[in-house]
């Protein structure tokens, strides 16, 4: 394995480790991201075995004393396992996450406490600036959050449009039905009758990128993209009421 580098929108940089045993034959990527600013931040932290690669990759990016904000979309291994491997290689680092993420898990988790953020408030990096977004239960997670990143139009989706296989950085080809396929291999969504509307939400950001922590971001019209989704996810709810 290793930690592929690429800038899929000014000044965000995607750090993809592929795993070919998870889901084979097509693997499975684990991406992070890094939002350039004059307040970084990394979006993901990863599992902890992965984070000699990882945090190598981020390195040449970016000097690891500068890395000021550290989040992830909800409490798993894959999203924060190496929360403080990066607390303890970025010394001027902060955890930022949610109230509910911080007060249910993080702030017990974590060698140093985080910083929370309301729904809707936004961190302004210098440069950048990212809204927080709570989207309990969507996809999983009670404490489940996205940051959407306004001067890119950029949607750090966490694992909504999660799919498998090892594809290109960006791709502008149909991330909806890749989608579905991985849903229906690993059953992951915790669907409910506020899924298709936290999705619905989303869309009216209208993002022209969808950052996935699986599979190849999409560039293109993301809110027609979260409304497809939706509307996916809303048939499965009602297939399974009978």
């Amino acid at each position: 394995m290793d930690t592929r580098i690429d800038e899929i929108a000014a000044g965000l940089f995607r750090f993809s480790t592929f795993v070919p045993h998870i889901a084979p034959p097509a693997g499975f990527t684990f991406n992070q991201f890094l939002v350039m600013g004059e307040e970084p931040l990394l979006f993901h932290l990863g599992h902890r075995k992965t984070f000699p690669m990882t945090v190598a990759a981020v390195s040449r990016v970016l000097p690891l004393e500068k890395l000021r904000w550290l989040s992830f979309g909800h409490v798993e291994a894959d999203e924060c396992g190496a929360m403080n491997e990066w607390l303890a290689a970025a010394p001027n680092a902060e955890i930022v996450h949610g109230m509910i993420g911080a007060r249910v898990s993080i702030d017990d988790m974590a060698d140093r406490p985080a910083r929370t953020l309301e729904d809707d408030e936004v961190l302004d990096i210098g440069g950048k600036r990212l809204r927080f977004i709570a989207t309990p239960h969507v996809p999983h997670g009670w404490e489940a959050g996205i940051f959407f990143e306004e001067t890119t139009s950029t949607l750090l989706c966490g694992d909504l449009f999660a799919h498998t296989g090892d594809g290109p950085a960006v791709t502008e080809a149909d991330v909806v039905g890749p989608a579905m396929a991985t849903e229906d291999l690993f059953g992951s969504s915790s669907l409910s009758p506020a899924t298709g509307a936290t999705l619905r939400k989303l869309a009216t950001l209208e993002p022209a990128t969808l950052a996935l922590m699986h599979g190849s971001s999409f560039m293109g019209p993301g809110g027609t993209a979260l409304r497809q989704l939706a509307d996916r996810y809303d048939g499965l709810i009602r297939a399974a009421l009978g």
